[in-house]
């Protein structure tokens, strides 16, 4: 049986994957290519992240194809509902990269605090000649502890993040349709766990009392976060997105920030992801990554086994 890694797995996959009798195929097969390469090589489980989508022409045109699996959370790049009418299996890795994108959620945060993204472009260039300058610039950043970070959408990464959250001294508010409450476990090196119940709120009283938020939704067809919303949060507030491109109206965004009623954001997905606009890319008061929530080795090697195994259950 083959499989097609088509935007990379963990070499633990592979190998898993290899030892129960499978095929594993890592070549990178463009977009425009699939149908043909999947047919010729009778493909019959096929392995994206973000970047290669699978909708109804490759189901409908590949009849060898049995398994859909997305390394990763969203499924917005498959056509699911359409899949699992043709009988074909969607698969994805909701549980293996929610440490990895709360943590780079974290370095998002400290990053706005205290300067980093601009501290980082000016320390080379101006450094040595004006050092006293620079950090008089950079010498008004805030602690997180004691903060409040308003998480809206409190599944699994959420829940990740409020635990990064109650470890640094924050408190944590939530909102999500979904979840009436949740229990959050802070286990320790040496053994020691502490337990936390957080009712979710409203997200109109999320946005009023939040210094921070954090946002880890899905795709959505309006906007999470849009200029009234905005209008809602608190003067000099910060926010975070490193769940979906378009869950923030970015032109909002930026007309926020230039008027400081937003004091920063750091983005790790984008509205024209792979080509973020300029204004986003040149702002002094984004931190910016390229779509790095779940690249993580640790990530990577969780996400491979698991989508393993799940094969391996279905086809053996």
């Amino acid at each position: 049986m083959k499989v097609l890694a088509n935007d990379g797995v963990s070499q633990s996959g592979i190998d898993h994957l290899e030892s129960n009798g499978f095929e594993v195929i890592t070549t990178k097969v463009a977009q425009e290519q699939l149908i043909d390469y999947l047919n010729k090589h009778q493909i019959e489980v096929i392995l994206v992240r973000s970047a290669t989508k699978v909708r109804k022409d490759i189901i409908d045109a590949c009849p060898s194809l049995k398994i859909i699996g997305r390394g990763g959370v969203g499924l917005d790049n498959i056509d699911v509902e359409y899949a699992k009418e043709k009988g074909v299996k969607v698969i994805n890795t909701p549980a293996a990269s929610s440490a990895s994108v709360a943590e780079l959620v974290f370095a998002h945060l400290l990053s706005g605090v205290r300067f980093l993204q601009n501290a980082n472009r000016d320390m080379p260039l101006e450094g040595e000649s004006k050092f006293k300058d620079l950090k008089k610039n950079y010498a008004k950043g805030v602690e997180l502890r004691g903060k409040t970070i308003g998480i809206i959408g409190f599944g699994r990464i959420g829940q990740a993040t409020a635990k990064i959250a109650l470890g640094l001294g924050m408190k944590v508010i939530a909102s999500d349709g979904y979840v009436d409450e949740a229990t959050i476990e802070l286990d320790f090196f040496d053994g020691q766990k502490v337990d936390f119940t957080i009712k979710t709120i409203s997200k109109e009283e999320l946005l009023k009392n939040s210094d921070f938020i954090s946002l880890h939704v899905p795709s959505q067809k309006e906007y999470v976060i849009g200029k009234q919303e905005i209008e809602m949060m608190k003067d000099g507030a910060g926010i975070i997105n490193a769940a979906r491109g378009g869950v923030i109206d970015e032109v909002a965004l930026v007309e926020a920030l230039d008027k400081r009623k937003l004091s920063f954001a750091g983005l790790d997905v984008f509205e024209s992801e792979p080509k973020p606009e300029i204004k986003i890319l040149m702002s002094p008061y984004i931190s910016l990554t390229p779509h790095i929530g779940g690249s993580t080795n640790e990530a990577q090697d969780r996400i491979g086994l698991e989508l393993a195994n799940q094969i391996i259950e279905i086809l053996n």
